[in-house]
Parts: structure tokens; sequence; C-alpha cells
């Protein structure tokens, strides 16, 4: 019964047209993350061969003036994509995978961002992780809802009453053939996946299979217990199609707004104001109150004294200026930043009850492309700004030369930031449900 069953599935029109589909628009999806990654390379490679010549150009034009050439040089870190984001690509397209940093005032150069063309930004990248969480539902939905109710309508449920054992029997070996039709499709797509972008056999791949197929079992388990209530095919269809609306599109969207009117964020533009006129504002007042903060914050620096009220321009007291300026917005800055992280705590709490944001939010974490990934890198690019600062400014005050820099110190930085998988959070809220609709279902059916 099993290969009679098996045959007429696969040379259904549905099933042959719905698995082609599939499998067009993951291999499309699967170019577009490989060209994704071959941009994300190519960038980093720039940065590197681009540095040297911008150090060595600025260095030849100003290396008597170190404290004028620490004003136009920049130094590039790059925070690198893990192969995976090519399955998943996040918020990769949004957020800066470099970031060029000089010594001036910080908080504006971390949201420096490359120019995007507009309409890519509009319609996202069609990713893997896209087709998995959107599409694949609806092939389920497509290939499911009317697993019982075509028994009926054809007249033949029955016979199936009489020949089968238990109705529930026959129904899960119909339910298991589509599964697997499915769950083979998505192992080719990732198989090919991980040869066309080079991912290495890890944690993170295990991990990534393992929230797709409870994923996709999660959505077969819904749709069984709709074909339990033992409705006709046009309920079952538009009921599966309106949950798929309400999980995929409708809460993850009304969750955004929600966050975004709970924890609104007026410091994203009130930092940057802070900060341009904190420093802005040192040209019309007094030079010793700005060193004063200035060495309040770095005392190793206070032996350079003050400079003369009227003795015209001192790079010491420009670079005390434009400390100010991060000092004075680091409170709005720290505001800022303790809001994101409440909104994805809060976006995290409630995926657990939503199962397509939380494999979108697992995917993203496990491939590096989250919100919390961009985070970590720039937390980093404030501790390498520090860095940078303290080791030119003792120069620049001293008013040395770019001879006595170690230039080789500053090459281009390659980051990977790697987050701890935590298996129970990542696998549990979709157990817990693929058990709870699969109960429901059981208990339907021994009403019969």
């Amino acid at each position: 019964m099993y290969g009679l069953m098996f045959r007429q599935f696969v040379r259904s029109r549905t099933a042959i047209l719905g698995l082609s589909l599939l499998l067009v628009m993951g291999l499309i999806s699967i170019m577009i993350g490989k060209q994704f990654l071959a941009d994300q390379e190519k960038t980093a490679a720039q940065v590197a061969e681009k540095q040297l010549g911008h150090i060595e150009r600025n260095v030849d034009l100003h290396a008597d003036d170190l404290g004028l050439l620490l004003y136009y040089l920049k130094f590039a870190l790059v925070n690198e994509s893990h192969p995976l984001a090519g399955i998943s690509i996040g918020q990769r397209d949004v957020n800066p995978s470099v970031i060029s940093v000089n010594i001036l005032t910080l908080e504006g150069q971390k949201y420096n961002i490359d120019l995007v063309n507009p309409t890519q930004l509009l319609y996202g990248n069609l990713d893997l992780s896209f087709i998995l969480i959107y599409v694949f539902p609806l092939l389920i939905i497509a290939f499911s809802y009317n697993l019982r109710s075509e028994e009926e309508e054809s007249g033949t449920w029955r016979l199936v009453m009489v020949t089968s054992s238990t109705p529930m029997k026959f129904l899960l070996m119909k339910l298991s053939l589509r599964a697997l039709a499915l769950l083979a499709m998505m192992l080719i797509l990732y198989g090919v996946a991980i040869v066309a972008l080079n991912i290495p056999l890890s944690a993170e791949l295990m991990a990534f299979l393992a929230i797709s197929i409870l994923y996709l079992l999660f959505w077969f388990a819904l749709s069984f217990w709709i074909v339990s209530l033992k409705r006709n095919s046009n309920f079952n269809a538009l009921t599966l199609l309106s949950i798929w609306l309400g999980l995929v599109v409708l809460l993850p969207a009304t969750l955004n707004n929600y966050l975004t009117n709970k924890y609104p964020m007026p410091e994203a533009l009130s930092t940057m104001i802070q900060q341009r006129d904190a420093y802005h504002q040192k040209w019309d007042t007094e030079k010793r109150p700005t060193m004063e903060q200035f060495y309040s914050h770095y005392p190793q620096f206070a032996s350079f004294g003050y400079p003369a009220e009227d003795g015209g321009f001192s790079w010491l007291w420009y670079y005390a200026m434009q400390d100010a300026g991060d000092k004075e917005s680091r409170e709005q800055s720290k505001l800022m930043l303790d809001k994101i992280l409440q909104r994805e705590k809060s976006s995290k709490a409630w995926a657990y009850v939503i199962p397509g944001l939380h494999a979108q939010l697992r995917f993203n974490e496990l491939a590096g492309t989250g919100l919390l990934n961009h985070l970590d890198f720039l937390e980093y690019v404030e501790d390498y700004h520090e860095k940078t600062r303290l080791y030119f400014y003792p120069k620049i005050f001293s008013e040395e030369t770019a001879e006595v820099v170690e230039w080789e110190k500053f090459p281009p930085e390659y980051l990977e930031f790697k987050e701890e998988i935590n298996w129970f959070s990542n696998l549990l809220p979709l157990l817990i449900s693929i058990l709870l609709f699969g109960g429901l279902s059981f208990v339907n059916f021994k009403k019969d």
C-alpha cells in the first residue's frame, strides 16, 4: 500500500509542480547567497590593499605634522562573514561588515554604512532561509490540506475505514510520504549549499539542519491537526493559509510595530546632535575647561599642560575637544544601546511562540548575521578606537613626526564573533509545538 501511495503522490501534478518550483527557487537563493559572500570577500580584500596605500599616501603628505596626519588616517576593521551567511543573510545587507575609524569622535563613525541600491533593500535578498521559512510551509499546506477530505469527497473514505486498521495510521502514511519528499528536497538544497558556499561541517551547520527539520515537522503537525478536525477541503485550505499568513507575516509585523512603539529611540538622533554640539561649541569657549575634562579622563597626559588661550590652534586642545564630544554623548548612546538590547530580548521571548520568527532569529544567530553579532562588532570598534587613541595621543602631544610610528601595527583587522550554541533554546520551542499539535491530532482521531 505504501508503494502505491508513493507512486500516486509523485505522479500528481501538484507534487511535480510544487517540488520543481521549490528546487528552482532554492537554487536561485543559493546563487544569491554565493554572490553575497563573494561581494563580502571582495570588499574585505580591497580593504587590505587600499589601507596600505591610504597610509603611505597620507604619510608622504603630512609626515611632519602627526596631528594633521591622524586627522585623515582611518583604520579598517572587518567583521568576517561565516559561509552560513550565504544561507541566512539576515541584517548583513544593512549593517556594515567593514568600518573604518580614525581617532576623532566615534559615535558617527560606528554607523557609517556603504551606499546600497535602495531597490535591492526594498525587495530584500532571496536567501535559502527565506525559502525554508516562507515557501516550504506553503508546499506543506498544498500537499496536506486534503489528506482526509479528498477521500471523503471522492467516496473512498468508507473503504479506507474498512480496509485500514485505524484511519489515523492510513493518514499518517500519506503524511509521511509528503514529509519525506519535502525533507529530501530540503536536504538536497542544503547539500548544494554546502558545496557551493564552502560551508564547513560544524556544530552551527548541524544546528541549522536541526532547526530546519523541526520547523518543517511543526508545519506537518499543524496541518495534521487541521485535517483531524474532519472538515472539508475548502475549510482546511483556508484555515491553514490563514494560519500561515498570521504566523509568518502578520504576527512578526505586529510584534515589530509593538516593540518599535514600546522602545522608541529618540536617542539615535540626540546622540549624534549632542556629540556634534559637544565639540563644535568648544570652538567658542575657553580651552582650559575642555582640557580639565580631558585630563580627568586621561590623567596620564596631564603633564602636557594647558595651551594658551590666545596661543592659536593646538592639536592637544583639538583632540581633547574631540574626546569631549564622545564623553558628552555617551549617556545617550548607552540609552540607545539598552533599548536595542531590550527590543532584541523581547523579540526572542515572543519568538518562542512564533515558530517562523524563532527559526529566522536562530538562523541569523548561527550565521553571525543577527543584531547581537553586529553589536559585538561595534563593541570591538569602541575598544579599538580607544586603544588607537592611547597609542597616538602621546606622540601627537609631543609633536613627534610620522617616522616614530610603527605603522606595521595597524593592518586591517579581521574579526569573527561566535555565539555559543544553546541547543535547548534552539530546539525546545519547536519540539513542544510538534508534540502539542501531534497530541491534539491523536485525541481528535481517537474520537472516530
